[in-house]
């Protein structure tokens, strides 16, 4: 009688989707799609929109798998690709433009109180320029640094600190607001 593994290796598995093993390449897909489709909806709006960028991606992860070096995390590997994903679709199609603030102020933003859900959040960030939203996505969420925020985009590492700042600052005011809403003082 053969002995099948239930849990194989993520090292073999990889390997296995590397070598355009399809059912391997569904249970990459089906263990990292939920989280990519998150990641993919922090920067694009609309949800079946965002779910095509991830399969794209997905098209683009099995295509360069071979080049994944098992140095860092897989998962991180691929959260790569989807963020340069969302940024290049942003790009092409809606040809954002960054504004170049020649004066950087640190600003503090509130912790975001826990009685917003999760959708109340995104929808603060969806209300952001794009702009704004890719640099506050890329230095809040994924936590690249404005170094690479600004060699990613194509911008100063001033214009990526300036644009997190008013992303920071809208969303204070938005925020405000939904508080003054519920206290019902607006």
């Amino acid at each position: 009688m053969k002995v099948i593994a239930l849990h194989q290796d993520e090292k073999d598995l990889i390997k296995l989707a590397a070598d355009n093993n399809r059912h391997a390449q569904q249970k990459v897909y089906s263990k990292y799609a939920p989280k990519m489709l998150s990641i993919c909806r922090q920067y694009i709006k609309d949800l079946h929109l965002a779910e095509d960028i991830m399969i794209t991606a997905f098209m683009k992860v099995f295509a360069n798998l071979k080049n994944f070096e098992h140095k860092g995390s897989f998962e991180g590997w691929i959260r790569r690709i989807m963020v340069n994903e969302c940024i290049s679709y942003i790009r092409v199609q809606k040809k954002v433009n960054f504004l170049e603030d020649e004066y950087y102020v640190e600003d503090t933003f509130n912790n975001i109180e826990s009685h917003f859900s999760v959708e109340d959040i995104q929808a603060l960030i969806d209300s952001l320029p794009d702009g704004y939203k890719m640099v506050f996505n890329l230095y809040a969420i994924e936590g690249f640094k404005h170094a690479e925020i600004a060699k990613m985009l194509g911008i100063n590492e001033g214009t990526s600190k300036s644009q997190l700042c008013h992303a920071r600052k809208m969303l204070q005011e938005q925020i405000n607001k939904l508080k003054n809403y519920e206290n019902g003082t607006e």
